[in-house]
């Protein structure tokens, strides 16, 4: 075969190539041998035939053009008026001033986080622990808990465990008791190998009174809420201990089956022990051992547990549907952090939104029959904008936008921005709108933990939240563009008629909220009952922020607790709220797990910005009771008790 690349170009031989033989022909004999005067007559006379050929066909074209016209008449000539396509002008809006004073020392807040961190650099250590706002003595004022770490039995153990904050704020300002000791948790919890991660919260056993799960590395706890503030811990009786090597993070109380009680979901990391650590040996260049992500170590499985509804749960994963596996190897896929409860397609049963780290994201869709389909890739959630796999961390869910449309915010790895998940008409299709929508490019660099969606201003449309910092104390070392202290950013929403829905608060308008932090967990609830929510605020081994929210806007709101004494779900979570107020439609579902293994006040909060009375409100109780109500005696700036009524 002929190597055309390397073929001697003519014009190119020199004297040293081999000479033309005596038979070949010259390239200008080639010249006068092919192109000679009989060519140019042929030429000629092919050409006068082509055009007679190409005059007959054009004239029978037009023949039957005449031939086939309309009969009627055209009429007048009619014209049309056109413009333009005029461009959309939207106003420029500034964000308003949100400011966030810390009051942690103030109201008697000194939790600070045991990570156990002692030059090992374990993974668990930089990952942090969940906090909940509860109302524990349902007095209608948030407590605090805070989940804790603790030293490593190898370094001689200890931790001051878990922390409990009675909330006895007045009128003068946020105060909370420190009443750990007499509530028996440090009993409770007094092994030096309780390494606490997420919790949740929920009435478990039906009683009235929120209980307690305890995540973590090793076997969690269930604490059942004896009232005035006190526990017994329930763990072995109800069955949720799992296994002791198990690394469990966030949790969820939710009723799966709609049969009145609620089923408990939990996340689990990755299959993790001190020598597995040691042996993966995670490195980085001029630091040397340090944290790193989970690539390395294999993925686990969820748990659910169903409630039997005489205190005891019985593990219904595997005949569930929730354990996903690689085809390929039948290794366990999943490394959740985060979990989002929520009715994705509005058809009565609870759906369940993993975000999982470095793998895809799962969405367990619950088939009303105790099974479940993991659907996320079907429904767009799996992956990022790209394709990929994020290192998603906390999530949360929303109609942000206060429509049909359903949004989760999933919180990333730094370099890979937050996902910005929403449903495009159509509740099984989402697209990530992060950029779009304002978030993508600000939060590209930093890293994420904790998303929380809340209307800071009041103003009828949710704000986001994110709690940011890096997992390498010396990543500054190897990339000067990261830290690992970051500030917290907020979103504000600034609604449907700017270009782009999300503007971030600048920091020098977000008060003490712009302060660096090595963050992880959030919560949200109003602290102080003053009518707008304020946040907590956890970091790696060192002390929580409590931030009060000192926005000035002088909007209206409104609270709505629920009540349902019909159902072991007392405090109705799945339930949907709607609200109406100067025209504008508002819905929230009522749900305690959010975050990053954390838990908020399950009371939704409705900013009514100017308006002064409610023209409609709606109650979707769980499993899809519909409850209207007249709301023309309820007060804005105030709470209203909701208690379910079927007639």
């Amino acid at each position: 075969m002929t190597d055309w690349a390397n073929k001697p170009d003519p014009q190119k031989m020199t004297s040293t190539e081999e000479p033309r033989k005596p038979d070949q022909a010259s390239e200008e004999e080639l010249h006068d041998h092919e192109f000679v005067p009989e060519d140019d007559e042929i030429i000629a006379r092919a050409f006068r035939r082509s055009l007679l050929v190409i005059g007959a066909v054009a004239l029978l074209v037009l023949l039957a053009v005449y031939l086939l016209r309309p009969a009627t008449d055209p009429g007048e000539e009619t014209s049309l008026a056109t413009e333009a396509p005029r461009e959309v002008v939207r106003e420029e809006i500034t964000p308003p001033r949100l400011t966030f004073v810390d009051v942690t020392q103030p109201a008697g807040i000194d939790f600070t986080h045991e990570s156990g961190a002692a030059g090992d650099k374990l993974l668990p250590e930089t990952m942090g622990s969940g906090v909940a706002f509860l109302d524990l003595d349902e007095d209608g004022d948030p407590d605090l808990l805070f989940s804790n770490g603790a030293r490593w039995p190898e370094d001689g153990g200890g931790s001051s465990g878990p922390k409990l904050y009675r909330n006895d704020s007045t009128a003068d300002g946020i105060a909370f008791a420190d009443v750990t000791g007499p509530s028996g948790l440090d009993q409770i919890l007094k092994e030096t190998s309780f390494y606490g991660t997420g919790l949740a919260v929920g009435d478990a056993d039906g009683d009235g009174l929120p209980d307690v799960f305890l995540a973590s590395v090793g076997g969690n706890r269930l604490l059942r809420n004896e009232g005035e503030l006190t526990f017994a811990d329930v763990t072995t009786a109800a069955g949720v201990a799992g296994d002791a090597d198990t690394w469990s993070t966030s949790a969820a109380f939710v009723d799966v089956d709609n049969d009145g009680d609620l089923d408990l979901f939990v996340c689990n990391y990755v299959v993790w022990s001190r020598q597995i650590d040691t042996d993966v040996d995670y490195r980085l260049t001029g630091v040397g051992r340090a944290y790193g992500p989970p690539v390395n170590y294999q993925g686990t499985q969820p748990y659910l547990y169903r409630n039997e509804g005489d205190g005891t749960f019985v593990d219904i994963s595997a005949e569930a549907g929730i354990e996903v596996v690689n085809d390929a190897t039948g290794v366990a896929v999943g490394k959740g952090l985060g979990v989002a409860p929520i009715d994705i397609d509005a058809d009565g049963w609870i759906d369940l939104m993993v975000a999982n780290d470095t793998v895809q994201n799962f969405l367990f869709h619950n088939q009303g029959n105790g099974t479940f389909s993991e659907s996320a890739q079907t429904y767009g959630l799996a992956y990022g904008r790209q394709g990929e796999a994020t290192g998603a961390m906390g999530v949360d869910a929303a109609h942000y936008r206060n429509d049909r449309e359903l949004g989760f915010a999933i919180g990333n790895f730094a370099n890979e921005m937050t996902s910005l998940y929403i449903s495009q008409g159509d509740p099984t299709l989402y697209a990530d709108e992060a950029i779009t929508d304002g978030i993508g490019a600000p939060s590209r660099t930093l890293l994420t933990f904790g998303t929380l969606f809340l209307d800071v201003d009041l103003d009828g449309r949710l704000d986001l939240l994110q709690t940011n910092g890096h997992l390498e104390n010396e990543i500054g070392t190897v990339d000067p563009s990261q830290t690992y202290e970051q500030r917290s950013q907020l979103f504000w929403n600034a609604g449907p008629d700017h270009r782009q829905t999300f503007l971030e608060i600048a920091p020098e308008n977000g008060g003490d909220l712009a302060r660096t932090l090595v963050g992880r967990s959030s919560a949200v609830a109003d602290a102080d009952g003053d009518g707008d929510l304020d946040v907590v605020l956890t970091q790696i081994g060192r002390p929580a922020l409590l931030l009060r929210n000192d926005q000035a806007s002088g909007h209206h709101w409104l609270r709505v607790r629920l009540q349902d004494p019909t159902s072991a779900n007392r405090h109705a979570l799945g339930a949907w709220v709607e609200i109406t107020a100067d025209g504008q439609t508002q819905r929230r579902s009522v749900v305690a797990t959010r975050s990053y293994q954390s838990q908020s006040d399950p009371a939704v909060t409705f900013g009514l910005g100017p308006a002064t009375s409610i023209e409609a409100a709606t109650v979707i109780w769980p499993g899809g009771y519909r409850q209207e109500l007249d709301p023309s005696d309820w007060n804005v700036d105030s709470i209203r008790v909701v208690t379910r009524s079927d007639s």
